[in-house]
């Protein structure tokens, strides 16, 4: 089994594979060229964007500067904005539904490390080679949330649709749809009900 596919099995998966370093190599790169271009260089940007990540919607604009891990390993939605310096370490999937907003400094990261020192400097793999081994879990984001700023999205977090994440927050957790959640560790707050609307 490549690397690749250990990660998305969840099963321990070596980080300084040449494969992956490879994959990592070309996101970091693209993720810099994206960063260089002005923002009224939209067809630069698209075509940077459509090679960077596995999939990017219509509409949808990061204001940059960006850091993609991987790149391919992340899926954006349609009409999603996203402000400065978004960051995501995508060694697992990464999934962001439709109409998003994200404030600035906001970070997504899907890798775990082990918790004992020895462990993080080497671990014997399947064949039982000693290694650097970590695993990754994936966070799906769903549609029409939005983020302020300053919020970090913890490994394996699954975020329900509507929602609204106060800034600062350090999501540890689910959190389900059309919920209000903020904190550290960011907990659900209240629902959000037609008694939020504007037009009251």
């Amino acid at each position: 089994m490549r690397e690749e596919e250990k990660i998305f099995a969840g099963k321990l998966f070596c980080p300084g594979d040449p494969e992956l370093k490879e994959l990592k190599r070309k996101a970091h790169k693209l993720s810099q060229d994206y960063n260089r271009l002005y923002e009224d260089e939209t067809a630069a940007r698209q075509e940077i964007l459509s090679e960077l990540l596995g999939e990017i919607g219509e509409g949808t604009f990061l204001q940059g500067p960006i850091t993609f891990h991987y790149g391919c390993h992340t899926k954006i939605g349609h009409h999603v904005f996203i402000n400065f310096n978004f960051t995501v370490q995508d060694d697992a999937l990464v999934e962001i539904g439709d109409h998003c907003d994200f404030g600035p400094n906001v970070t997504i990261v899907t890798p775990c490390h082990p918790m004992l020192p020895d462990e993080r400097e080497k671990f014997p793999d399947e064949d039982g080679v000693e290694k650097r081994l970590c695993w990754a879990k994936p966070v799906k984001i769903g549609s029409h949330s939005w983020f302020g700023a300053n919020v970090v999205i913890c490994p394996g977090v699954t975020i329900g649709e509507g929602c609204v994440i106060g800034a600062g927050s350090v999501v540890t957790r689910d959190i389900p749809p059309m919920s209000f959640a903020a904190g550290n560790p960011c907990r659900v707050i209240r629902p959000i009900t037609e008694e939020d609307s504007l037009r009251r």
